[in-house]
């Protein structure tokens, strides 16, 4: 890990304030939109736009990289985000608060594509799984650490929107002075939806599903707390606690994957957030209850994200699982728009557990057609299975692939591992 710090610190550094800028910005959104009177159903609009923009740069981006390059796109979109940054606390308006959240989603998944080409370049192929790792651990320190800048600070006046922008402005320095070459830019043609399904309809169905639990636990948990009646705070903790969860739980779920049926894991995870968010919903807005079913929560949600990634790989050849992520990832970002507003619905309608309920819901549909899955196709042997990488869901097709591919470099070294092995007995 010593070898991934030294040869990737400025990018991992770079990597680590942008998470930080992001994590912020849609943290105090939620507070400072109860604060100017927004409705619950208004700011949950606003948090879907989000995902909109994230998934409209996600297939755009790769475009704009090769017709003017990695600089020129990066600079551009990082101008971008830190401008719309600073527009929201002088426009206090709901319509033009989600228009700026399109704009930031675009804008971020086109930075992390091009951040994340650039990382994936700067790797050697032994060290690229612990790059992978260190990574996937950055984006969520950063994300806690954004939770602690929000307990400190005043979401009614202009700071918690200027240390985002700031921080994002100066997160592109240790980036472009990298000595790191620009990379070369190649994506892998995605599969059909209707293929994917054919092959994995729990993946498919799966990812969908848990698109709308990230994005109302993501986009909605700073607006839960704030109308649960939090003071700032505890809504930092509440916040934290998902990804502390999440960083937690991702390694052990991943390790127990490897070695049963998928699907018996991908259920009993599932089986474990959906009761944990149903006790939240029924059991009212408690703080420390919250915190404990924010850590189950998050702890289920993330590796549920990876758990059917593999489970899709599982059937599918080594040339064609990097392709299968981006559809996945597509898939998962349009359950991801609707996410937010149907939470803004039930909490509108049932008040704040009905955050709690959209992802027990949620999340015990994926259990339940799991179970189903498992009686409409025989288990692969363990054996057999492709291995699980962690991947967050934050992150853009562009590292879904390369984690894909070190897999695939991994099952291969293996597999001649041991075949020399067998030739010297």
């Amino acid at each position: 890990m010593r070898q991934v710090l030294a040869s990737s610190s400025a990018l991992l550094l770079g990597m680590l304030l942008l998470m930080i800028g992001n994590g912020l910005q849609g943290s105090v959104l939620g507070v400072r939109g109860g604060l100017e009177g927004f409705s619950t159903f208004s700011l949950s609009v606003v948090m879907s736009g989000y995902f909109l923009g994230f998934l409209g740069g996600s297939q755009i981006t790769p475009h704009l990289i090769r017709r003017v390059g990695h600089v020129r796109v990066f600079a551009a979109l990082g101008s971008f985000i830190s401008a719309a940054l600073i527009i929201f606390p002088t426009l206090t308006d709901p319509i033009v608060w989600t228009i700026l959240r399109i704009v930031l989603g675009f804008c971020f998944s086109g930075v992390y594509v091009t951040a994340e080409s650039w990382l994936n370049n700067s790797t050697t192929n032994d060290m690229r799984g612990k790059t992978l790792s260190a990574y996937m651990i950055v984006q969520t320190i950063g994300m806690v650490i954004a939770q602690g800048i929000l307990s400190v600070g005043d979401p009614s006046g202009y700071i918690l929107f200027i240390i985002p922008s700031v921080l994002v402005s100066i997160s592109f320095a240790p980036i472009l002075l990298s000595v790191s070459p620009t990379p070369p830019f190649e994506t892998s043609k995605p599969m059909t939806l209707r293929r994917l399904f054919d092959v994995s309809p729990l993946g498919c169905v799966g990812m969908f599903l848990m698109g709308g639990v990230f994005g109302a636990q993501l986009g909605m948990g700073s607006v839960y707390a704030t109308q649960a009646g939090f003071t700032l705070p505890e809504v930092s903790t509440f916040l934290a606690s998902i990804f502390i969860g999440a960083l937690v739980c991702q390694l052990p779920i991943g390790w127990i994957s490897d070695r049963l049926d998928r699907r018996l894991v991908i259920l009993g995870a599932a089986g474990v957030g959906g009761v944990a968010c149903l006790a939240g919903s029924l059991m009212g807005a408690q703080l420390y209850i919250a915190i404990g079913v924010a850590l189950l929560a998050g702890g289920m949600a993330s590796p549920l994200y990876s758990l059917l990634i593999a489970h899709t790989n599982d059937y599918l050849d080594p040339d064609d699982m990097a392709g299968s992520s981006g559809g996945l990832i597509f898939i998962n970002g349009v359950g991801a728009v609707g996410g937010p507003m149907i939470a803004g619905w039930l909490m509108s309608t049932v008040g704040p557990s009905g955050y709690w309920l959209l992802q027990a819901i949620l999340m015990l549909s994926i259990a339940g057609y799991a179970a189903w899955r498992m009686t409409r196709r025989a288990a692969i042997p363990v054996e057999d299975t492709a291995a699980y990488v962690a991947v967050m869901p934050s992150t853009t097709p562009v590292a879904s692939e390369v984690a894909q591919e070190w897999a695939i470099e991994q099952a291969e070294d293996d597999a001649e591992e041991a075949e020399s092995q067998a030739a010297a007995l």
